[in-house]
This record gives structure tokens, sequence and C-alpha cells, in this order.
């Protein structure tokens, strides 16, 4: 059993994601809603189409920077997980399973949680509002339990799943754009208006213009391109890793790049920044172009369209995010049941449906939205903890093999360093009791740390440890 000890019997996973399903894997979960509402905000902040370009463009620069970084380390270390093994090799066991931890419960299952719920919601809107709370609330649940089910797939058929979803949101997001351009009145002299009397509801005034309203616009716009690192926590079972992860990651977030700058080029042709601008807090700016475009088919069209879109970054969520308790489990860091893999998919099928569990009590509870916000702080600082590890790495282990070194190193890890370091003083000087509160959240995780870690005191060395077939 190639990479395996050739005496282990136990069902393990299996390398099946190809680039396009993984590829699709990224996609599917960093275009959310965000491409649809964000526009609004950010042309308040900034007050020039062009500004506000340039904020989705240096977002997306900035997540390039995080993506070539994890490139290298995932196919360094293609071990389920993600952050969690990079973090576990560079800074130790207790910062992984603090990552782990909060990404577990605090944030992945709350998050599924949330999508879930969004997904409901959406149901309701189309329906024309006729759905009651209970109804929602089941309408959530049952969703939350079909997404595990399809994640206890084969990854083969997940991978499937993955790509379809991601090919019609794609086809969606771009038709949104490119439909822009039929508009009659539509103008590129937009490009060159301000919203200097524009409502901007509840956008409050030291978020717009200057360096602050740009900040404002870029932490709106890299908000828009989370999850791009996604593709690390399934980095297992990704068939050729050394090249199939770095070109994953790369490709997905240079497409997801042109998505955001083409769809944006057609708000401002259709609508100009005034327009946009004055837009009510709860309207979408996709809404109102489908709604000049089609009348009232248009937002039927988008409620359509955004719940295909929640509905797959949903799925690729719900498989992601398990694949990190499998991996503390497999470390002793959490049960042995939750490392367990199923026979016939090759997938970890108990940490999945936990996820799945953990989602429903959260969904139930209410408590989710509370809890995603909370831990943004938390989610900035993991993030670039994982980036730092590829300078403590590239020091403790020189000799490894390394199918894909970062281009521009140091540099590049540096800008999305500096990046998140601002972006948590920003929080801190803002937002400074939801910013303590998240980190006191995660601190939780301590004494769950110690607990398992006296249980099991060998920590996994990635030098030595093999990744379930290399294959690179």
């Amino acid at each position: 059993m190639r990479g395996r000890e050739q005496h282990d019997s136990k069902p393990t996973l299996s390398r099946t994601l190809t680039l396009l399903p993984a590829m699709a894997l990224i996609v599917t979960n960093v275009v959310g809603t965000g491409i649809f509402t964000k526009t609004r905000v950010m042309t308040c902040n900034v007050g020039s189409p062009w500004l506000v370009m340039l904020a989705f463009t240096a977002a997306g620069l900035l997540t390039l920077a995080g993506a070539l970084t994890f490139a290298e380390l995932g196919a360094m270390l293609p071990r389920s997980g993600g952050h969690y093994t990079y973090i576990q090799a560079a800074f130790g066991r207790l910062w992984a399973f603090l990552f782990g931890w909060m990404e577990t419960l605090l944030d992945g299952a709350a998050s599924v949680a949330a999508i879930a719920m969004v997904f409901a919601m959406f149901l309701n809107d189309l329906t024309s509002d006729t759905l009651s709370p209970t109804v929602v609330l089941v309408v959530t649940l049952l969703t939350i339990g079909v997404t595990t089910l399809l994640a206890s797939a084969s990854m083969h058929a997940n991978g499937l799943v993955v790509a379809t979803v991601t090919v019609l949101k794609v086809v969606l997001v771009l038709s949104i754009g490119l439909a822009a351009f039929w508009v009659t009145d539509g103008s590129f002299a937009h490009f060159s208006s301000a919203t200097t009397g524009a409502t901007c509801a509840n956008v409050p005034s030291t978020a717009r213009y200057g360096i602050a309203g740009f900040g404002a616009a870029m932490t709106a716009a890299l908000w828009a391109y989370n999850g791009w690192a996604d593709l690390s926590f399934v980095a297992e079972e990704v068939r050729r890793p050394g090249i199939t992860v770095p070109r994953a990651i790369i490709g997905a977030s240079l497409l997801v790049i042109m998505l955001y700058l083409v769809v944006n080029l057609g708000y401002f042709y259709a609508l100009g920044p005034e327009r946009i601008a004055a837009l009510p807090e709860n309207a979408s700016v996709a809404g109102a172009l489908l709604s000049r475009l089609l009348g009232a088919s248009g937002a039927s069209f988008l409620i359509i369209a955004m719940m295909i879109s929640t509905a797959g970054a949903l799925h690729s969520t719900a498989l992601s995010i398990a694949r990190i308790p499998f991996g503390m489990a497999r470390d002793g860091l959490l049960p042995k049941w939750l490392a367990a893999v199923s026979p016939r998919g090759n997938v970890p099928v108990h940490a999945t449906v936990f996820i799945g569990v953990c989602a429903c009590l959260f969904a139930l509870s209410g408590t989710f939205d509370a809890l995603t916000d909370m831990i943004v702080f938390a989610l900035v600082f993991f993030n670039a903890l994982g980036v730092a590890s590829v300078y403590v790495l590239r020091r403790k282990l020189p000799d490894m093999d390394r199918p894909y070194r970062v281009p521009g190193y140091p540099l590049v890890p540096a800008a999305f360093l500096i990046v998140s370091a601002g972006l948590m003083l920003s929080t801190l000087a803002t937002a400074p009791t939801r910013a303590i509160v998240g980190i006191m959240l995660v601190a939780t995780g301590v004494p769950i740390f110690m607990c398992f870690s006296r249980r099991n005191a060998t920590p996994t060395d990635p030098a030595k440890t093999s990744f379930g077939g290399r294959d690179t």
C-alpha cells in the first residue's frame, strides 16, 4: 500500500481529487454572497468606482500572496487539516489545537449553521415570505442533514458535485456581470463619477474616504475572498498534491479575482456609483441590476442564483471543515473515534457527522451569528500564523522535499502578514470588546488541550510522518 505501512489494514483517505474539482472546491467556497452585496458599502467607503476596483484587486493580490504561501505548505505537507498541520509543524501542538478548536466549533460548525439558515431564508424569500420561523428552522436542519449525508459520500462523488455547482455558480455570476452591458442607459462615463451626494445608509463618516475609507473597503473585499485556503484542509485527498495543490490554489484565486472585477465593471457601467451608494442597507447591487433588466422576475432570478451559491458554499464548507477534527483525532488531540474512515467511501465519516450534529445544535440555539462575529480577530490571527509557518519551516525543516516554493520569498508572505497585522490592530481599535471576547472563546480550548495532551504525549513529527502517498 503506497505511502502506508503494509500491515495497516484500516481504511485510509484516498487521493481522488484532481485539478478541476480541487479548483472548484476553492471557487465555490469563496464566491458566496459577498459579490452580490459588498459593492454598495465599498462604494460608500471610497466614493469612486476605480477605487472600488482597486480595493478588490489589492485584496485579491493579498489573498494570492497567502495562497502562494499555502501552495508551498500544502505541497510540502499534504495532510488533512491545512492550518492545523502547518501550525503544529512550526509552532507546536498547543497553537495547532487552538486553531483546530476554533475552526471546528467556533467557526466551522457555526458557519455551517449560518449558511444553512441563509439558504432557508432565501427559500422563504422565494415563496414571498410564507414560511413561519419554525418551518425556516426545520428547513435549516434538513439542509444541514442532507449536506452532511452528501459530504459522507466518497470524495470522488463529492468532487463531481462541487465541480457541477461551481460551473453553475460561475456561469450565473458571469451572466449577471455581462448582462449589465445590455442596460440601455449604461455608460462608461459612470466611472468618472463620485458619490459626493449619496445617502450611504449606516456607513459611518469615519469609514468614508481617505485612508480609513480605503481600509474599510479592503476589509469588505477581503471578506468576499474568505475561503481561499480551504483546499489545504483536504490536501491528503488530492491526487499528486505537489503539483495539483499549488495549481489549484493559484488558479482558483486568479479566477475569483477575474470574476469579481468583471461583475463590478458591470455594476458600475449599468448603475453608476451614485445609484449604488444610495441603495438601502439590506439591498443587493445585483438585485438592483436584475430588477432593471428583468423587472419583478429579476428578484426571483437573483434569489435562485444566491440559493445555488449558498448551497455550494455550504457543501464545500462542511466537506473541508470535517478534515480538521479528523486530523486532530488522528494525532491524539481529540477522541480517536473522530479519526474513523469509512471503508466504502474512504472519508472521515465520524468527523463529518460530528460537524453536522454541532451545526444543528448551533442552529437550534441561535448563537451562530454571535460566534462568527466574535472570532473574526482570531480568524485573521490564525491565517497569519499559518502563513508565518513558511518562515519557521524553511529554517526548521530545510531538507524537506518542497515540490513548490512560494515566488518572491520572503516578501510575498511578509506582505500578507503586514496587512493581517494592520487588520488586527484596526479591529482592536474599532471593536476591542469583540476582539477580546473572541480571544477568550479561543482560550477555552486550553484546558481541553491539556487533558488530551497528557493522555497522548507523543507529538506528530511532520518530517517523519507518511502522508498517505505523496505522489508529487
